[in-house]
């Protein structure tokens, strides 16, 4: 990764972390572009003095916030976040995005539908005129097998993610499978959204198309 992504990705997180305010409860999603984000948060806790809650995305998410000193609770606790913060792998100009490369969908799409504001932090890379990507599949390992014939008669190639440092496919952190799904060109993002996840068997997709209106993204190094 270059030294300038970087310095998007740290820019994009920093600014982000700059919106939360004292006595917030916010999601915290996964990736890297999140963890400068929780980066900046630490900072904050402990030159201001700030008081927030966070609710995690991922086991890796957990682990880094609790580095950072960053409180913890839960969507049973807090069921109304006051904002969420999260990367995305594309990005439209209407703020229609995939989500998922690091296999965490389920649980963002859980907690920023519980947001009352979105935050999306990227680099100008994972901007798109339109979606294009894998779509990110969370699947039930019992009805993988159909569900991929179900995906394949909506036009789509799934295909199961492999682990990089292990045999076998990537298991979510909550048990299940993730298979990328291949479209080509996504003509409606929120019909398609819509048609995978009526699927029997699929926990949730990476197509995030129907919160728009309480979506902002911020792309780094762009004022």
């Amino acid at each position: 990764m270059s030294d300038v992504i970087v310095e998007a990705k740290k820019d994009a997180g920093y600014r982000a972390a700059d919106m939360v305010k004292d006595g917030m409860v916010v999601g915290l999603g996964t990736g890297s572009t999140v963890f400068f984000a929780m980066e900046r948060l630490g900072e904050r806790i402990k030159s201001e003095n700030l008081k927030i809650y966070g609710v995690p995305t991922s086991n890796q998410t957990e682990m880094r916030a609790e580095e950072y000193g960053i409180l913890l609770t839960t969507l049973s606790l807090h069921p109304i976040l006051d904002l969420a913060i999260d990367g995305a792998d594309q990005v439209t100009p209407s703020k229609q995005m995939i989500k998922g490369r690091g296999a965490a969908l389920l649980r963002e799409k859980v907690v920023a539908s519980s947001a009352k504001q979105f935050v999306v932090v990227i680099d100008s890379a994972k901007e798109v005129e339109e979606l294009n990507a894998a779509v990110p599949i969370e699947i039930l390992p019992f009805a993988y097998g159909s569900v991929c014939k179900k995906l394949k008669d909506l036009g789509g190639e799934p295909v199961m993610r492999n682990g990089v440092k292990k045999d076998g496919p990537v298991i979510s952190d909550n048990g299940n499978y993730i298979f990328d799904c291949a479209f080509g060109k996504v003509e409606n993002p929120e019909a398609l959204e819509s048609a995978i996840s009526e699927i029997p068997g699929v926990l949730e997709n990476g197509i995030f198309a129907k919160m728009t209106e309480k979506t902002v993204v911020i792309v780094g190094g762009r004022k």
